[in-house]
């Protein structure tokens, strides 16, 4: 699990912060009934990750144990949790935010950078390579998808747009 904290390390503003948005204040219903734990594909492979630990260490405010965790971005956002829910808890939009308040304090997976920065580099997430093209034609679809791989003209409104939300900004190397 973790390892025990001391008051000092308590982020009393946390929850607030966490629960901006419209909903997210049901976390404080989750009475820890594990139906959201026991449905959760990810929790099957990976035990160390576990949605219910989450909102729970949220309503204690351990912000700096939960952004600062690498299980937080386990979750697929299949939802199942959520929609299993006994109290209507949003686990996986909560989880979200927990992963955005994250990034916005420059924490990320070094995969995800990566990704980010391919975005940033090229406005795809996924490389359009000679493997990729291949699996496309197999499927039946177009060697190139249509994005800006097939619309270069776009990607510099791509660049805009990340530069506006200030993407690249959030996403600049550790």
């Amino acid at each position: 699990m973790t390892d025990p904290i001391s008051s000092s390390e308590i982020d009393k503003n946390f929850f607030g912060e966490l629960t901006q948005e419209k909903g997210l204040e049901k976390a404080l219903l989750c009475f820890n009934c594990s139906g959201c734990s026991t449905g959760c594909p990810m929790k099957d492979i990976e035990s160390k990750f576990d949605i219910k630990k989450y909102i729970r260490m949220a309503g204690l405010g351990m912000k700096k144990q939960i952004l600062n965790d690498p299980y937080l971005w386990y979750c697929t956002t299949c939802y199942k949790c959520q929609e299993r829910c006994p109290e209507g808890v949003l686990n996986v939009d909560t989880l979200l935010r927990m992963r955005t308040l994250a990034v916005r304090e420059g924490i990320m997976l070094p995969a995800h950078r990566e990704v980010a920065h391919f975005v940033i580099d090229t406005g795809h997430a996924v490389p359009i390579n000679d493997s990729n093209r291949k699996k496309r034609l197999e499927l039946g679809l177009s060697e190139v998808p249509p994005t800006v791989h097939m619309y270069p003209e776009a990607y510099e409104q791509v660049r805009k747009l990340l530069k506006i939300c200030e993407f690249d900004a959030l996403t600049q190397k550790e």
